[in-house]
Formats: C-alpha cells, sequence, structure tokens
C-alpha cells in the first residue's frame, strides 16, 4: 500500500500539472487571437495543428518512449512543451503559433503516453475502475481549474504564456524525483477502420462525430466569447462550466444507458443537444447567465456522444478484440477533432461567429437520422446483452492501460517498478521472497537425520564415494609437502 500511495502521487501530481497547463494554453489563446482581431479561419489553422500533432504523436512518441526510456523522455517532451509555451510572445505571426501548436500537440501526445503507461503499471484488475475514475477526477479537476484562473489575465500580456511555461515545468519535479522504474510499453492490438465499420458502424461514426464536435468547441468557444461581447472572464467561467457540466451530466446518463437501449438514449442526447445548440445561437443577446447555461448543457451532452459511441462499439465486438477496436475509435476521434477546428472556423467567418452552432445541430440532426437508420437496419441487443457502461474520456484518447473494461491477464508486481523501494520497505523479508530455498544452495544441510539437497545413493555407491574421498587428499598432500621441503634457490653472490 505504502508503494502504490507513493506512486499515485507523484502521477497524479504531474498529470494535473501538464493538464492545468495545456488546458490553460487552449483557453487563453482562443482569447488572445480574437482580442488582436485574427480571422476565424486563421483561428482555426492555429488551432487544428494541435490536433494533427497528437495524432501524430500519439504512434511515434511510443517507439520515442521504448528507445530512450520514461524519466529522460518525459522531461524532455515537458521542457519542450513549456519552451513552445514562453515562445508564443516572441514572433507575432499565425504561422508560427501554428508550428508551436502543433509542437504542443506532439509532446502532450507523448506525456499522455509515459503517464498513462505507469498508471497500468500501477494498476490491476482489481483496483483498476478505482483508477480510472480518480484520473478522470484528477485530469478534469486540473482542467477547470486552469479554464478559471484565465479569467484573471491579461489578454494582451506575455506573463500567461510564462506563467503556463512554469505550470507545465513543475510538472517533471514529482516523476523525476520518484524511484520508479520504466514500465514496459508493449505494442497493443491493431483494428482497420473498415474492420471497426463492419462489427459497429454506429460506434465509428459517433467517435467520428463527436471528435468534430468536441475539436471545434474546445478550439473555438473562446474565440466565438470573445466575438459575441463576452469579457476575458466571462469566457474563462463559460469554460470552466462546461468542463464540470461533462462531468456531472456522465453519471446519471450512464445510470440510465445499463438500464435502458443504448440506441434510444444516443437518439434523445442527439435531440436534446441539437435544440440546445440551436438555442446557443438565439441567445447571443441575452444575458449571460443564459447563454452560460445553455452552452455549458451542449457541452455535456456532445461529450456523451463519444462515450455512448465507445459503448455502442464494445456490445457488438467480441471481448477478444475491445482494446484493438478502441485504438481506431480514437484514430476516428483524431480525426474529426482536425476537421472540426477548420469547418466550424470556416463557417464563423463566412456568416457569423453563431454560425458553428448552427453547424453543430445540423450535424447532431444528421448523426440522430443516422442512429434512426441503424436501428431499422439492426434491431438493438436486448439490455441483459449490453456491457457495463464507462464514462470514456476522448480528451487524453490514451486511456486503455487502464480502462476498467479491459482485464490484463499476467499482471506485473508493482514492486517491478519500485524494486528499490520494496526492499526498503519490507526489509528482508523481500529479500528472502527472492532467494531459492535452502536445498537448492547447500547440499550440506542436515535436518532431523537426513540431508536436504543430496541424490540417493545406494550403499554400495556411498562406500565408493567414501573411498575415493579418502584417497584424493594424499595425492593433494604430496606436492604440499615436497614444496615445503625443498630448500630455496641460492642467491647469486654480489659482484
Amino acid at each position: 500500500m505504502r508503494l502504490i500511495i507513493i506512486s499515485l502521487s507523484a502521477l497524479f501530481i504531474s498529470l494535473m500539472l501538464m493538464n492545468a497547463g495545456n488546458a490553460f494554453l487552449l483557453t487563453y489563446l482562443g482569447i488572445r487571437l480574437g482580442a488582436e482581431g485574427v480571422p476565424p479561419t486563421q483561428v482555426g489553422f492555429v488551432m487544428v495543428c494541435y490536433s494533427i500533432g497528437f495524432v501524430i504523436g500519439s504512434h511515434w512518441c511510443t517507439n520515442l518512449v521504448a528507445k530512450v526510456g520514461h524519466i529522460r523522455t518525459f522531461a524532455a517532451l515537458t521542457s519542450l512543451t513549456a519552451m513552445a509555451s514562453i515562445s508564443y510572445p516572441l514572433l507575432e505571426s499565425v504561422y508560427f503559433w501554428a508550428i508551436l501548436r502543433f509542437v504542443g500537440g506532439i509532446t502532450a501526445a507523448g506525456l499522455f503516453v509515459i503517464i498513462e503507461s505507469w498508471f497500468g503499471a500501477v494498476a490491476n484488475n482489481n483496483n483498476r475502475a478505482t483508477l480510472f475514475a480518480l484520473y478522470q477526477i484528477a485530469a478534469y479537476g486540473a482542467s477547470t481549474s486552469a479554464q478559471l484562473t484565465v479569467g484573471y489575465t491579461d489578454p494582451l500580456s506575455a506573463v500567461p504564456f510564462t506563467g503556463a511555461g512554469l505550470v507545465l515545468l513543475a510538472a517533471i519535479i514529482p516523476l523525476s524525483l520518484s524511484r520508479m522504474q520504466s514500465p514496459v510499453i508493449e505494442q497493443g492490438a491493431k483494428m482497420s477502420l473498415l474492420s471497426l465499420y463492419r462489427e459497429a458502424p454506429l460506434g465509428l461514426t459517433c467517435a467520428f462525430t463527436a471528435g468534430i464536435l468536441l475539436g471545434a468547441y474546445y478550439a473555438l468557444v473562446p474565440l466565438f466569447g470573445s466575438l459575441t461581447a463576452m469579457t476575458v472572464k466571462q469566457v474563462s467561467q463559460l469554460m470552466t462550466v462546461s468542463v464540470l457540466m461533462a462531468v456531472l451530466l456522465a453519471w446519471p446518463i450512464g445510470w440510465i444507458c445499463d438500464r435502458i437501449q443504448r440506441s434510444k438514449v444516443l437518439l434523445v442526447v442527439l435531440l436534446v443537444a441539437a435544440m440546445l445548440s440551436s438555442a446557443v445561437s438565439m441567445t447571443v443577446e441575452m444575458a449571460f447567465t443564459i447563454r452560460l447555461f445553455v452552452t455549458a448543457v451542449l457541452l455535456g451532452l456532445m461529450s456523451l456522444v463519444y462515450s455512448l459511441g465507445v459503448a455502442l462499439a464494445n456490445d457488438r465486438i467480441d471481448s477478444s478484440a475491445r482494446v484493438a477496436a478502441s485504438s481506431a475509435l480514437m484514430l476516428s476521434y483524431g480525426a474529426g477533432s482536425i476537421i472540426g477546428p477548420i469547418s466550424g472556423s470556416m463557417l464563423m467567418e463566412a456568416f457569423r461567429p453563431s454560425a458553428m452552432f448552427i453547424g453543430f445541430a445540423t450535424l447532431l440532426v444528421a448523426l440522430a437520422l443516422y442512429v434512426r437508420y441503424r436501428q431499422n437496419r439492426m434491431p438493438p441487443l436486448p439490455i441483459t446483452a449490453q456491457e457495463q457502461y464507462v464514462a470514456s474520456m476522448p480528451e487524453s484518447q490514451l486511456s486503455n492501460e487502464f480502462d476498467p473494461r479491459y482485464e490484463v491477464e499476467g499482471e506485473s508486481n508493482i514492486e517491478d517498478i519500485f524494486p528499490d523501494e520494496w526492499v526498503d520497505a519490507w526489509g528482508d523479508d523481500a529479500k528472502k521472497e527472492n532467494e531459492p530455498e535452502p536445498a537448492a544452495v547447500s547440499a550440506g544441510i542436515e535436518v532431523g537425520g537426513e540431508m536436504i539437497g543430496m541424490e540417493v545413493h545406494p550403499f554400495e555407491d556411498i562406500k565408493e564415494l567414501s573411498a575415493h574421498d579418502q584417497s584424493a587428499p594424499t595425492h593433494d598432500a604430496e606436492p604440499a609437502k615436497e614444496e615445503e621441503t625443498s630448500p630455496p634457490p641460492p642467491e647469486k653472490p654480489a659482484p
């Protein structure tokens, strides 16, 4: 238990600091670009580079960690992220900032790979569900705290970039001082998008649509707030409440999904979200409280689209292929998160800022029609055949290591990544556990008149062995005696 507390403390602190720095930058950049009057399409171009970098980094950084090691890679990527953060004020160029966002996406993916591989090493089939829930609380809690601090910053100052860089640098300290060893990163199973679509078309479509919706929301809503007369503090409050609403709605909807057919729940969620998205576009001139509530609930419902898609896919896919299917779902979500900011910014610039939410409503209605089509083509599974619903986190895209839906065979012990701590905590008992039995070490231990560790020989063989032992020393003693009696060589006389 002591080792688990030590490991989780370092992991959670580093996770929260890393998530806080990234979430702060995501919201602040949208406000900063809006305050400088950058066109929405250029803002979308800058923001989408993060999603592109994240998709690339999630595949490339795995090989880097395997070659270099966890601690070194984590320190290097965190330093690179902090350097990118403090480099924004150096050059007021959209293309330069797009490069920095691309670098930030790659490094963020690598940091998630490292932290979650350590979580996977600590987790087992007994504590995986609890650990997954604590992971979500820590990640969302850090994100909401960072969103709230944006409201107390100057949108045209360089200080917020420096502050975010310092927070990201602080994430190096807990894991760098930890004595954890690097866990093994195994290459997971793969499944093509076409194969997944044949098995679970609705689940794949939901993941792709959720990527478009959430990618555009997180990247462009701060800009939307700035363009529709919201203050910096109001935009900060909007993003904070939106993230909290996504967390709060996950649990009651999950409870309902285990008792009602999930395709029906998904259909209701899509239709309600479409109505709320249309309402956001019509409440631009209303009081901030109304806009806050409607927009936050909209994000909460759109966040459920990905979780419901994953649940529907797991209902249709064999348990042995779920890890591979989850990777395909994440890839589909990543592709959607690239399309979302680009298409949303084009709508905002071509028409008006609220046109993005009209696009959301149109996409949600289209997905609802597809759900109805799939219900007619393939009857939903009965409630008793549904797998347990688990709220998913598409923002990290890498949490299969300790997802409670995927049990792991041949789990590693926590002492494997804490060899020194294990010995310090348990003293000589840990060493004794690793020592072989006395019988395997010594063949001359006598217990109760019997010899342990010796082969049983017939009586004649024992007599031959004893005779051989008696004769052996005489041969060894004679040369030694000759050496003792032989005089030393005479010394040469001095000249």
